[in-house]
């Protein structure tokens, strides 16, 4: 396979990086995000800005970060009744933002909007400020707006799909099940668990380690039992699960656990997805390039749950 067609938008040298990036993934994951996160800022500058309109940093609660930006459809208008489609950034559960960089991670719900959806990037509160359940207490508080305000910016609150990256995935999944967090399914098509911390650990290999203990606090027993692989039998909505080629420790694994369960629970297999070559970064960072690799079966993922029937 010719370099630069294993990451289809990148340039030969662009690609060459990747390549060499992702066996190496876990030596130094921060470095290599901003990497990976300098690689494709490139990549989505050079896309075009039209068609979309953007509202940004409407707040869904009182903290500086309860805050959320809308991704329109060029053209879309109150009572169009469009799916919606959250995405809820990770970081390790004490950092990242909804804006980590220049176009990461609005290239999310911009390729959304691209999609004819109500794009929808959501920011939440952080540890040790803000420790578990929060994060999922925002992601069930930005619900609550989407619900109260959907309509109005041309959204179906009735077809809600959540979209959560690593500790993002975290709050999704624990928003959709953990009973600390109430019910939240309410309106809610389907989810999206993409490279999700879906176990709580703090093994030596876990790059990660101090944030989940700032979020789950510092006994294992306590981080194991209030993170959402307990609460796998608790989700109702249909699910797609993704994980990267070069994953986080033990990311890929948790998933495919958590599907089964899930698998178990429900009586139908959840989408589950390898998404080859890239890493828990830039499983992310790429949509909205000419790459197709998650974006197909996300596209179908999202049409099959918020299609409606008669």
């Amino acid at each position: 396979m010719p370099v630069a067609s294993a990451f289809p938008g990148l340039s030969s040298s662009q690609a060459s990086a990747m390549l060499a990036l992702g066996p190496r993934w876990t030596d130094d994951i921060q470095a290599n995000r901003r990497q990976v996160c300098t690689i494709y800022d490139s990549v989505h500058a050079a896309q075009p800005a039209d068609g979309i309109r953007s509202h940004a940093n409407i707040a869904y609660g009182t903290h500086a970060r309860q805050r959320l930006d809308l991704y329109l459809p060029e053209g879309s208008a109150a009572g169009d009744d469009r799916p919606v489609v959250v995405f809820v950034h990770g970081g390790a559960f004490i950092r990242g933002d909804k804006d980590a960089s220049p176009h990461i991670y609005a290239n999310v719900p911009r390729w959304c909007a691209r999609q004819g959806y109500i794009g929808v990037n959501v920011e939440y509160r952080l540890a040790p400020e803000a420790s578990y359940p929060a994060g999922a207490e925002d992601v069930a508080m930005a619900l609550a707006w989407l619900r109260a305000h959907a309509r109005a910016h041309g959204g179906d609150p009735g077809r809600i799909v959540l979209i959560g990256h690593s500790a993002g995935g975290s709050h999704v999944a624990s928003c959709l099940s953990d009973p600390a967090c109430g019910e939240n399914g309410s309106g809610v098509a389907g989810a999206v668990l993409v490279s999700a911390r879906l176990q709580a650990d703090t093994l030596p290999d876990n790059p990660n380690a101090n944030g989940v203990a700032a979020y789950y606090g510092s006994d294992p027993a306590l981080q194991l039992a209030h993170a959402p692989m307990p609460f796998a039998g608790r989700l109702r909505v249909p699910l797609m699960v993704a994980f990267a080629e070069f994953e986080n420790p033990y990311l890929d694994l948790y998933a495919l656990q958590y599907a089964a369960r899930v698998r178990e629970a429900q009586g139908r297999s959840p989408r589950v997805v390898q998404v080859a070559r890239h890493n828990h970064t830039s499983i992310v960072a790429h949509l909205g390039t000419a790459d197709t690799t998650l974006s197909q079966t996300l596209s179908e993922f999202l049409e099959t749950v918020t299609r409606i029937t008669t």
